[in-house]
């Protein structure tokens, strides 16, 4: 039998990413496609460079969308920034923090691990110890919104740490971006990476990076090559770099460009502190009425993300039945745990155009109905709402 066309289903997105896709950057990606160096193009790229030193609160020149997805911009920064021998400090309190353990030592770093409970933020008196243990490490490597657990840690802080003892940091921003308070030359982040299929709601497959003047600095004067040539910054920002000359590097992925700058023009409308405040929002809506229902958040209060909340699975529930019964019946996606959390938990997320007050009431009442609840959720939701209009 022949294959057709692929026509996927319509689901409401609340899992861990990715997140509902706004209808103009589904209009955006069906423009006509045009050349990689087209000055049109290339016109448009300079404004994605804006808008994304607008999204991460920075002026840093070297900001710009690696052409894949999230583990991509994760790399970049390692692979630009670890050299063999160079010992970082890395903050490990979930799946992600393990990832980036994994590219410091395939750059040939040494990793010197810090960790922390899942579902817990950074311990920073932990990461202060370890840079006066470690007086030699070049750099401090961190999760801000840890995706696995919900939790979110204090870049501000532990930013500032890596300040008085001369490090750098790489932070991760994949789920925080657009999401939570992100202010990356106020904090003196010097590389950060995070992913579209978030808090941008936009369609998967690029990740923003930005490299500060010192970080800059340490990829110039290397001693060896960057391990990959396709994320080597020095070869990217050739083509990434201002004005209408570019060097060829590689042919990127217009449409999904197009789609991004759209997702930015829309934040930027928005607001990215009212985009901040309202995730906020709806999450301590959905907080509100998981409490009412008797679901127990896994984060404490102080630590979690907004747009990623981690519920515990109430004893002998099925994780996967109830994942699947909201699926089917309902159209509902939420995540499932990673790692440690595998089975004990839920992940709902409340990311970019699906964090607002219908998916919140709608995945509570969903809820209820799939786990027998009494308690209606919804109702006690709609009741904080109320009280912040």
């Amino acid at each position: 039998m022949a294959i057709q066309s692929f026509h996927p289903p319509r689901r409401t997105l609340m899992g861990p990413g990715p997140s509902d896709v706004y209808p103009r950057i589904s209009e955006a990606l069906s423009r006509p496609t045009i050349g990689h160096l087209d000055p049109a193009f290339i016109q448009m790229m300079d404004e994605v460079k804006e808008l994304l030193q607008y999204s991460f609160k920075t002026s840093n020149a070297l900001t710009l969308p690696i052409s894949a997805p999230g583990s991509a911009g994760m790399e970049a920064c390692f692979a630009n920034l670890v050299e063999p021998g160079d010992k970082v400090i890395v903050c490990i309190n979930g799946v992600f923090g393990m990832r980036m353990k994994e590219n410091i030592e395939r750059a040939g770093g040494e990793a010197i691990v810090v960790e922390d409970s899942w579902g817990r933020a950074v311990d920073s008196a932990k990461v202060e110890q370890a840079l006066k243990t470690h007086s030699d490490a070049v750099i401090l490597a961190f999760v801000h919104a840890e995706t696995s657990t919900g939790a979110k840690s204090d870049a501000e802080k532990l930013c500032r740490l890596a300040q008085e003892h001369g490090c750098l940091t790489i932070v991760d921003t994949v789920t925080s971006l657009a999401g939570s308070e992100l202010r990356v030359d106020d904090w003196g982040i010097d590389a950060v990476y995070s992913g579209t299929q978030k808090c941008l709601s936009c369609v998967p497959g690029i990740s923003p990076v930005s490299f500060s003047e010192k970080a800059i600095a340490k990829i110039a004067n290397r001693e060896s090559k960057v391990q990959s040539w396709f994320l080597d910054m020095n070869l990217i920002m050739g083509y990434w770099g201002q004005g209408t000359k570019r060097a060829y590097h590689h042919t990127a992925p217009v449409n999904t460009l197009y789609a991004l700058h759209e997702a930015l023009v829309i934040l930027q409308e928005e607001g990215i502190e009212q985009a901040w405040e309202r995730h906020q929002l709806h999450h301590k809506a959905l907080a509100k009425g998981l409490e009412a229902m008797g679901l127990e958040l896994v984060v404490p209060e102080g630590e979690r993300l907004s747009q990623l909340n981690v519920v515990q699975i109430p004893e002998g529930i099925d994780d996967a039945a109830v994942r699947s019964e909201l699926l089917q019946k309902y159209n509902l996606e939420i995540g499932a745990g990673l790692g440690n959390l595998a089975g004990k938990v839920w992940r709902i997320g409340l990311m970019g155009c699906s964090a607002n007050q219908t998916n919140v009431l709608n995945c509570l009442s969903a809820l209820k109905s799939v786990l027998k609840l009494e308690k209606d959720g919804a109702a006690a939701a709609l009741t904080f709402y109320h009280t912040k209009s």
